[in-house]
């Protein structure tokens, strides 16, 4: 008899639909993505699909496995609402591997190299240039072997050598915050030349150190591990971490044992110093690395679930040997803890049973995962009492090197399959990802489970605070932001969802339990300044505070960062300070970026006033650098694209300037009635909402002001002791000199107004009897709340009565008062909403910009944020214009590649405008906006620079500038 199937008869004619029968069984779907995840995590340690760098650049692979795609968080223009951006295919990536099958990323510290591997261990390296969203290769896959025995089983890159400013934890005392910060130096290996380097363990045994030259070129060594000679030994996974006085290494093989290493590298020569490559002298050699072999642990058998340890209940069908490695790490000690308590690292390894272990008794299970834990101590090693009979002629003090002492830690078994396992928040977290998306958070020194907020008075990371994950879509791969408050994560289907860590806050009817509210504000600022000391892209945090808090909780939490930091708002006194100064800015971008609503909308004056105070710094400084890179350089001392952005901020500079003294004489004329009436007065400054005259008022602001007077005036007497000048540095330098002059008001005038504002400050503040302990208060109120306190109230009658009307014989008043403003994006009048909804301003260079091209049916919105009717879709691909808008304030620059010579290039790496924004804010190649790349692309949008005279004429330059035709 024939057998069924081999007649092609259906089962389902014999049993119905598929879905009549319900046996109570998982779906295939969702089983079948999870199997092969934790068949990947057996096979290999180097499985990381989705990694997010410190910058903000998302990285992940393609479902087909062959690309890499970038993505990143940014705030849309048209709305202010923050989502996640287009992807953009990474095709060098692709080019690079030849079609392998992509396996594993990895960013390094500071987040702007990634390193990829694919299935033959093959490794690429790419960093983030001049965009977020464009990467560009360092190193080619195609020097290493296609060969599976080089497959890389463990990666770890090694830190930079510089020292961050940490912050241990916040602790409430007498009703106040108060925060603990140190200083956290790093964690060696160093690379002598500071360059990029990392370190790879293969499945043969081999360990690798991949190296770049000062050359920029790469370079190798490797060397084989011990007791992993043998054919039955393959490697699987390997932990790599980095401690004060070596390498540790973990690693599992095949023969289910885990192998402990102690390794150093060192260095010939052990420092490097460019700079002392003189002309005529040899070269100094090249830093060239070597490994040893300090200490090798016995091989531990890994069958650690066989031994006497309570799984819980139920336990009857629980069958060790069921059980795989899935995952290996090592969890360094904390890196959030002052100078002389820091802790040794511990290992942790996952074993996970496969899905179905008993299928016949699925009641009978055991655990899902068991996470194995090990803490890696340092004990001097004794030797026998006998050695001490032995007398020995030639060293008579034997001391016995240290050893490596591994003590078991108590097992943690889960009822799901944990998927991932992070160390977050500056190694003060330990995140455990299951496969239904649920996050658990471990305090990383105890391993105890943060399930909530015990302790009110002491915070140590958003997950004590109470900070979590809720249940959402299941988890196959996650990534966890910079500051790990939001989580990316591919599903089964291989979609990117955004997740964001929520608070309840105690609500219970709609009220809040101030305590826990409390914490939670100051677990924010704590993040936040931990951030701010190591560099980190802060995006996260913003959206997390945008979703969750009040205003007047956004309020509480600036008000937490201030105090954190510390910043002292006073700078009557010492200003040079703010030009240095690393956390102003940074405070300044998140208090702008709060009271963002988008491009089209003015914003809060509590958003306008950091927003001016950003520029005005920006504008410092640019003079203030413009002067110290072109001095003594030889054979031209300025460089035309520097002076084309000098240009533009001188431009910017002075209609600001105009701006603050046209509304000033506005606010005189206002006022004037209520001079006579000190208390109608001073209720009148109160509830005046005026950007010009907080600007004034505010020390560091004035401050800037002054700097830029300095800086204009520097510039305009340099011209005439500038005898090389030639081409367009004259044309330029010419054209700055002229918008000088045909000013309305002389800089010598602006900086006796400052003189004068300076001095009513001055004495407001001793007739109150301010001294310097009690200045910072009000100077805050400025910034923060945008209020003018009583003690400033004669400061203003003083400026009102005095200090304007004694300019008006000096300035072209009317000129003034015709003025157009609108370029400047502060007014909430008509004119100034017609500019930003037809126009943009490069908010590096201040010149206007030629509205973006996109290509026809490019998504609802143009380069501008403009609705789809504004585009031209029938224009050829080379006229499109290609720019880089900053995902945070939304503004936008025509520069798109580096610049072209060395002294451009130094000045805009010392202002730190290479990738990031004037607010700090990372830029980003826009979508659709044309393809051109190097000298070509510049050649087509004119760099973004405004025109010298001889080509666009401003007669006028109190009008809004000549559209710049980039």
């Amino acid at each position: 008899m024939p057998l069924i199937m081999e007649d092609s008869i259906n089962v389902d004619d014999l049993f119905g639909e598929p879905s009549s029968l319900d046996l109570g069984l998982p779906s295939p779907v969702s089983t079948k993505g999870l199997a092969k995840r934790l068949d990947e995590m057996r096979l290999s340690g180097c499985c990381q699909k989705i990694a997010w760098s410190r910058q903000g650049c998302i990285a992940y692979v393609s479902q087909d496995g062959l690309r890499v795609n970038i993505r990143h968080l940014r705030c849309q223009p048209s709305v202010g609402k923050w989502v996640l951006s287009d992807e953009t295919s990474s095709l060098p990536v692709t080019e690079a591997h030849g079609g392998l099958p992509l396996v594993h990323l990895l960013w390094n510290e500071t987040g702007s190299e990634l390193a990829v591997l694919d299935s033959s261990g093959r490794l690429s390296i790419y960093t983030i240039t001049t965009a977020l969203n464009q990467i560009a290769g360092q190193r080619q896959a195609t020097f290493d072997p296609d060969d599976d025995g080089n497959q890389v089983v463990g990666i770890m890159w090694l830190n930079a050598q510089r020292s961050v400013h940490a912050f241990h934890q916040a602790a409430k005392r007498n009703g106040r915050w108060v925060y603990s910060p140190f200083r956290r130096r790093p964690v060696g290996p160093f690379h002598p030349a500071n360059k990029p380097s990392l370190i790879c363990v293969t499945r043969s045994g081999h360990i690798r150190l991949v190296y770049q030259n000062p050359d920029n070129k790469w370079a190798e060594i490797s060397a084989e591990l011990k007791n992993t000679g043998y054919s039955d030994k393959l490697l699987t996974h390997a932990a790599i971490v980095a401690t004060p006085a070596s390498i540790i290494i973990a690693t599992h093989s095949l023969c289910r044992r885990i192998c402990l290493y102690r390794v150093l590298i060192t260095w010939d020569p052990a420092h490097w110093d460019p700079s002392q490559n003189k002309p005529g002298l040899p070269p100094q050699p090249f830093p060239v690395p070597s490994f040893r072999f300090v200490h090798c642990k016995v091989e531990m058998p890994c069958d650690v679930l066989s031994t006497n340890h309570n799984v819980g209940e139920n336990t009857d069908g629980f069958q060790p040997y069921l059980y795989n490695l899935t995952r290996l790490e090592i969890i360094p000690g904390p890196l959030e803890i002052p100078a002389g308590s820091a802790a040794g690292p511990w290992i942790v390894a996952v074993f996970s049973s496969p899905l179905h272990a008993v299928p016949d008794e699925p009641g009978q299970q055991g655990p899902a995962s068991v996470i194995v834990r090990w803490q890696l101590d340092t004990a001097p090693q004794a030797l026998h009492p006998k050695f001490d009979e032995v007398v020995s002629k030639r060293n008579t003090n034997i001391q016995a090197k240290p050893k490596l002492e591994l003590r078991r830690l108590e097992d943690i078994y889960l009822d799901r399959h944990v998927v991932s396992i992070d160390c977050i928040e500056y190694g003060n977290t330990v995140a455990v990802t299951h496969e239904d998306s649920s996050i658990a958070f471990y305090d990383q020194k105890t391993m105890t489970l943060l399930s909530g907020l015990q302790d009110t008075n002491t915070v140590t990371s958003l997950a004590q605070a109470g900070f979590h994950y809720p249940l959402e879509s299941s988890t196959l791969y996650v990534g966890f932001s910079p500051n790990a408050c939001v989580a990316t994560v591919l599903d089964r289907d291989w979609q990117m969802q955004l997740r964001f860590m929520e608070h309840s806050f105690g609500a219970e009817d709609g009220r809040y339990d101030e305590n826990k509210l409390s914490a939670a504000l100051a677990s924010l600022a704590l993040t936040f300044c931990r951030g701010c000391g190591s560099d980190v892209n802060t995006d996260d945090i913003l959206v997390i505070a945008l979703r969750q808090l009040s205003p007047e909780a956004e309020t509480t939490f600036v008000n937490e960062i201030y105090r954190a930091l510390p910043i002292n708002c006073n700078f009557t006194e010492e200003q040079d300070k703010l030009m240095n100064h690393a956390y102003i800015p940074r405070c300044l971008s998140l208090q702008a970026a709060l009271g963002f609503k988008s491009r089209y909308k003015p914003r809060s004056l509590t958003s306008a006033i950091p927003w001016a105070i950003l520029n005005l710094r920006h504008a410092s400084m640019l003079f203030a650098f413009f002067f110290q890179y072109n001095r003594g350089a030889a054979p031209e001392p300025h460089d035309p694209d520097v002076l084309r952005m000098v240009f533009g901020n001188t431009k910017w500079a002075l209609e600001f300037l105009h701006y603050i003294l046209n509304g000033l004489f506005d606010l005189a004329d206002d006022l004037e009635n209520t001079f006579n009436n000190p208390e109608v007065f001073a209720q009148s400054v109160k509830s005046t909402a005026s950007l010009p005259l907080v600007i004034v008022l505010s020390s560091m602001s004035r401050a800037f002001l002054r700097f830029i007077c300095r800086g204009l005036r520097g510039i305009y007497a340099g011209y005439a002791t500038t005898t090389t000048l030639s081409g367009d540095a004259r044309v330029y330098y010419a054209e700055v000199c002229q918008t000088l002059d045909s000013s309305p008001v002389r800089i010598d005038v602006y900086e006796k107004f400052l003189a004068g504002v300076d001095s009513a400050v001055r004495h407001a503040y001793q007739a109150a009897a301010f001294g310097e302990a009690e200045r910072p208060g009000p100077e805050k109120d400025l910034l923060v709340h945008a209020r003018i306190q009583p003690v400033f109230i004669p400061a203003v009658a003083a400026i009102l009565r005095q200090t304007i009307p004694a300019l008006k014989p000096e300035i072209d008043r009317m000129a003034i008062y015709l003025g157009d403003y609108g370029w400047l994006g502060f007014g909430d009048d008509p004119r100034t909403e017609v500019y930003r909804r037809t126009r943009d301003v490069d908010v590096l260079k201040k010149v206007p910009l030629r509205r973006a091209i996109t290509p026809a049916g490019h998504g609802n919105e143009s380069a501008n944020g403009e609705p789809a009717r504004y585009h031209h879709n029938n224009a050829p691909a080379s006229q499109m214009v290609r720019r880089r808008r900053c995902v945070r304030c939304c503004e936008v620059t025509g520069d798109t590649s580096f610049p072209r010579t060395l002294l451009a290039f130094r000045m805009v790496l010392k202002l730190g405008l290479l990738r990031s924004c004037l607010c700090g804010g990372m830029l980003t190649i826009e979508p659709g906006t044309g393809e051109n790349t190097g000298n070509q692309a510049q050649s087509q949008i004119g760099n973004g620079h405004a025109q010298p005279s001889s080509t666009h004429q401003h007669s006028n330059p109190s009008r809004t500038p000549a559209m710049v035709n980039v």
